[in-house]
């Protein structure tokens, strides 16, 4: 069975040389522990935990799925006891606040522990991970009491937690949401409907799962302005924070996925449970944007987990595996024919995969250092810092969530077909990884979504065009700093055309939309996608930065390393970048060509 091996090499290149992580953290008040020889063992100790007890339940727990029995979901073998060493180990609080019981460590850290157990076991991740959001949840819009409650045995891990938004007549429009909560003289609410496709709905892995509702109040306003948002535990809390009577929500069902089959996608029904508002009436949308940005980032690691654990498997895979002679001549003589790693094409994908997996930690890590000063700016009350760090980390959520799972996929695809007619048999894994790939283009919204906020509403609606400014001129200045180096000019000057196209685009779109609204929607994916190429190019940019300081002044890598960190960037600007240009003129493309055929016309059948 394939096994994870997690890339402590990249991910402290990025964190030291890249990004100065060691400095970042000394600027937080959250990060005076976080010193590098305690974020290295944090590391070291994780990684162990997700190769010697995560991995080895990836394809097990796929094979055997979830069961649903009287309501109640039970997980894959050694699922519970591998949650139990995650609590054991204090990671469910690694960057909650200390108040509550956690180690009060930077966000980020706690991205970098959901990489690696993402990246080694998506499904088992999904439980812990939609506590987190709910967590972040509570901690921002709770009250005293909500706080005081949920907290602590949720950042013990003793309590889960979920995000209750879809319900079968709506999906992204949430404006149709019918889940009804009628207030009680108590001061509670009877929460009544059914939501579908609840990731981690119920389980088996923790006493008691609190689940955040969207749900409207009578009377409220039709739409999303009359959406509120509620606490609805499986077990309603005693006055001393324990388990007490069974609330009125159960599972109804499962889904039966494609893929994920570990991680328990429920049918949650709401019949009268007893809920708790949290945040005011009737801004429930707003508060569960906390939720939602936080769940996007997540779901943009299962883009680049699955590329850097398909690319392991296919790597190790490519030099084993021997088929024909290389086209310059035999590479292995001794044996009846050469490694795949030998050919051409086989390079191609997996340096695609390893141009996937290492530029899009790269984006990761750097929104990542947003996301600890939004958070500091929220803990301390500094409504003006989180503000500013909010906005930038809203610009670049979509593109994080829309583009990296798409080529998520892709990797995942390239995988498969590296090992050739294997990759589509279960047992080597390969399928199995594109499986679970799949969901996360969909979830947290489609990228046809993420493409529309990002362009719609942060470009075009909210900024007027200032988002892409704002981001494009941190590109140029970088850039314009390493012209006159003969080895990075060739990435500082394909940058600054790029800024300059991106900026340029936008006003074209912008215009266009005045006389063609169907245009903002014509264009999005295609803006997403060439934004999502050109981060990552600033991102490979900036690694070839690290990595010739690190060979002029000496590094903690290998030579080797830092070369081929070169290589790959070389591989990334002249292979796959190219690839925005065909984006750029897409978007441009008039939406007559998509919008001119009628609907009644689109299929011609007996």
């Amino acid at each position: 069975m394939p096994v994870y091996k997690a890339p402590l090499r990249d991910m402290k290149f990025l964190l030291n040389d890249v990004f100065d992580y060691p400095k970042h953290y000394a600027s937080l008040a959250s990060g005076e522990n976080a010193t590098p020889d305690i974020v290295d063992a944090i590391l070291s100790e994780c990684a162990r935990f997700c190769e010697e007890q995560l991995s080895p339940l990836y394809q097990p727990g796929d094979e055997e799925g979830c069961t649903l029995k009287d309501g109640e979901v039970t997980t894959p073998k050694g699922y519970k006891e591998a949650y139990n060493q995650y609590v054991m180990g204090g990671w469910q609080g690694l960057s909650a606040p200390e108040e509550f019981g956690g180690q009060g460590l930077p966000a980020s850290m706690g991205l970098l522990k959901q990489e690696m157990m993402g990246t080694a076991n998506w499904s088992f991740s999904m439980y812990p991970g939609l506590s987190m959001g709910a967590m972040n949840t509570i901690f921002l819009h709770g009250t005293d009491d909500q706080k005081d409650t949920y907290l602590t045995p949720m950042t013990e891990g003793r309590w889960a937690g979920t995000m209750c938004l879809t319900e079968p007549q709506c999906g992204t429009d949430l404006g149709q949401v019918k889940t009804k909560a009628e207030p009680q003289t108590d001061g509670t609410y009877k929460v009544t409907g059914t939501k579908i496709f609840i990731s981690s709905g119920d389980h088996d892995l923790t006493e008691n799962i609190i689940h955040i509702v969207l749900a409207r109040l009578p009377n409220a306003p039709k739409g999303t302005r009359g959406i509120s948002l509620f606490i609805v535990p499986k077990f309603v809390p005693t006055a001393e924070v324990g388990v007490g009577e069974r609330n009125a929500v159960v599972c109804g069902s499962l889904e039966k996925k494609m893929g994920i089959k570990a991680s328990a996608t429920c049918v949650m029904n709401f019949d009268g449970a007893t809920g708790y508002l949290i945040g005011p009436e009737n801004e429930g949308l707003e508060c569960m944007f906390t939720f939602m940005n936080t769940a996007r980032i997540g779901t943009a690691i299962q883009g680049v987990g699955p590329a850097e654990l398909s690319y392991q498997w296919a790597l190790d895979y490519a030099k084993e595996r021997r088929s024909m002679r290389a086209l310059s001549g035999k590479k292995d003589p001794d044996y009846v024919a050469d490694s795949l790693i030998h050919h051409a094409d086989v390079r191609r994908m997996l340096l695609t995969q390893k141009a996937i997996a290492e530029g899009g930690r790269a984006m990761l890590y750097d929104a990542a250092r947003l996301a600890d000063h939004m958070v500091e700016g929220y803990s301390a009350g500094d409504e003006k810092k989180a503000a500013k760090y909010d906005d930038k980390l809203g610009f670049l959520t979509p593109i994080l969530k829309g583009f990296l799972t798409e080529l998520g996929n892709e990797a995942a695809n390239l995988g498969m077909q590296v090992f050739g007619g294997h990759g589509y048999i279960r047992e080597h894994g390969m399928e199995q990884i594109a499986r679970d790939t799949r969901i996360a283009t969909l979830y947290e919204g489609t990228t046809g979504i993420q493409a529309l906020d990002l362009l719609g509403r942060k470009v075009l609606l909210t900024t007027k065009g200032g988002a892409v400014r704002d981001f494009t001129a941190r590109i140029a200045n970088f850039a314009r700093k390493h012209l006159t180096d003969s080895r990075l000019r060739p990435f500082a000057l394909e940058l600054l055309k790029l800024t300059a196209q991106w900026n340029l685009l936008t006003m074209r779109i912008m215009f266009a939309a005045r006389k063609d609204r169907d245009v903002v929607s014509s264009a999005s994916y295609d803006f997403l996608m060439y934004s999502g190429y050109v981060t990552m190019a600033y991102m490979w940019a900036r690694q070839a930065v690290a990595a010739t300081n690190c060979l002029d002044k000496g590094g903690n890598e290998s030579e080797a390393f830092y070369n081929t960190k070169l290589a790959t960037a070389d591989f990334y600007y002249e292979r796959l970048l190219p690839r925005a240009q065909a984006h750029a003129s897409s978007m441009l493309s008039s939406s007559k060509n998509l919008m001119q055929i009628s609907a009644d016309d689109m299929a011609f059948t007996g």
